[in-house]
């Protein structure tokens, strides 16, 4: 039996499913197969390098520092979050990863981008978080707009929740038996059409794919979100998500509403741990 944990996105929605993670670390529950997507790839891999808290330790000192996310980030870069601070400082220096026990982890772990001409989903497995790899962990979380496109592998690349924001079916593909998805949004919860769609394919009128899939990302998410509805209902799918919204926002600077959405998410692992046991543990 092949076991999968599905890591949505969402920014620093994100420190829910840290919370979630982490709860996880603790109890040494581990996967055979990892999918994160923006924020749920960038948080997720610190599950597989078994670095409990780490998300909410750095996330809470640094949301305030403009190196991390900053309007002048975006002015002087094109990036809302410190490209060389998120992917070099921050793992490398200020609060390091530990690449050799993410590398000796067996659980394959993949993150998801889209392609920024054809605005189709790269999924991409990292296996040590090095040299190119990082590029797609970084690209998965560059949101369109406030981010560059990454390149890499001759590839432009940009956030992975444009074109599949919870990977469900690629899990399915790779041989999951078993799946288990960390959402952030509420059971129920329905995205709406964009607003200011002209305005995207102004701005995007020379990747028009891309304008199209921003534009429509709210009939695949919602098509989505009613397919992993239905098989929750149906037993096949074990699901943990917030009770009601998270509170709090893309650049969030406030770290006690980061905090809260950490607890918020430890909280929800605790309460549903003995539920998923059973259901990892039931034989088909």
């Amino acid at each position: 039996m092949k076991t999968a944990l599905i890591l949505e996105g969402g920014a620093m929605r994100g420190l829910f499913t840290a919370g979630v993670l982490d709860y996880f670390t603790e109890k040494k529950l581990s996967f055979d197969l990892a999918v994160g997507v923006s924020a749920g790839a960038a948080f997720g891999c610190n599950l597989k390098s078994h670095q409990k808290g780490r998300v909410l330790r750095y996330n809470t000192t640094y949301c305030r520092d403009k190196r991390y996310c900053s309007l002048k980030n975006l002015l002087t870069t094109g990036d809302l979050y410190g490209a060389d601070f998120c992917y070099r400082m921050l793992p490398d220096v200020l609060d390091p990863f530990d690449y050799e026990s993410y590398r000796e982890d067996p659980c394959d772990f993949w993150c998801v981008c889209t392609d920024a001409e054809s605005a189709e989903p790269v999924y991409k497995q990292i296996n040590s978080l090095t040299n190119d790899e990082f590029l797609y962990m970084r690209a998965s979380a560059s949101l369109p707009l406030v981010s560059r496109a990454v390149e890499v592998d001759g590839r432009r690349l940009l956030d992975g929740g444009i074109s599949d924001s919870i990977p469900l079916d690629f899990a399915k593909r790779m041989g999951a038996d078993k799946c288990v998805l960390i959402l952030t949004r509420p059971k129920g919860y329905r995205k709406k059409p964009i607003a200011a769609k002209a305005l995207i394919r102004l701005l995007l009128r020379k990747s028009p794919r891309l304008a199209d899939a921003i534009c429509t990302r709210h009939v695949r998410y919602n098509r989505t979100v009613e397919q992993i509805e239905d098989a929750e209902g149906r037993g096949e799918v074990f699901v943990i998500r917030p009770s009601a919204p998270i509170d709090v926002r893309v650049a969030e600077r406030d770290s006690s509403r980061l905090a809260r959405a950490h607890a918020e998410g430890l909280k929800h692992a605790e309460n549903a741990f003995d539920a998923l046991l059973a259901y990892l543990n039931k034989v088909e």
